[in-house]
């Protein structure tokens, strides 16, 4: 099972079939929104969660584990970001275009937005940032920045020459 976890002991549970189609339709979203340098490094993480490169059962991280950012400026416009990414996913952007029905996305969307609505991110000091180990998000240097010309998304570029479209044979 692959974990995506919230605050307060919330988490999103799924199979791989569920993950594989949360992070389609996330990456729909996220490379059609993707403008600030914060959020091309979210959308690395988000192609790191592909389990046809990382593995089956593997993926995931915590809402604590990830950066986001120094100021609450940069906190409030990150959490904002990721906030935007969950409704046009849930506005079902460009899922006609996916070569299967999702049937479960708009749960997995509902459940992790509402985690990523009560979720307070941290500063650099936050207890829960420091416990989990540092933070997951790719940095400035890893950001995904390239773009699939067949799929139209953000590529896993520099971790590998992919979308996760692409490794999936689609």
């Amino acid at each position: 099972m692959n974990m995506f976890e919230g605050g307060d002991g919330r988490f999103l549970e799924m199979t791989n079939g569920g993950t594989a189609v949360f992070v389609d339709v996330l990456m729909l979203a996220v490379s059609e929104l993707a403008r600030e340098p914060w959020d091309f490094r979210f959308a690395a993480l988000l192609t790191l969660q592909d389990q046809n490169v990382m593995g089956r059962g593997v993926v995931g991280f915590g809402l604590a584990e990830l950066d986001w950012g120094d100021t609450p400026q940069e906190r409030a416009a990150a959490k904002g970001f990721l906030l935007s990414v969950l409704d046009l996913a849930l506005s079902r952007h460009r899922w006609e275009e996916l070569t299967y029905e999702p049937p479960r996305a708009e749960g997995y969307l509902l459940a992790y937005r509402s985690m990523v609505a009560d979720f307070d991110p941290g500063g650099p000091g936050d207890p829960a940032t420091a416990q989990a180990g540092g933070s997951v998000l790719p940095g400035p240097h890893e950001a995904a920045t390239a773009s699939c010309v067949r799929h139209r998304v953000l590529d896993a570029r520099p971790f590998w020459e992919a979308c996760v479209f692409c490794t999936a044979g689609v």
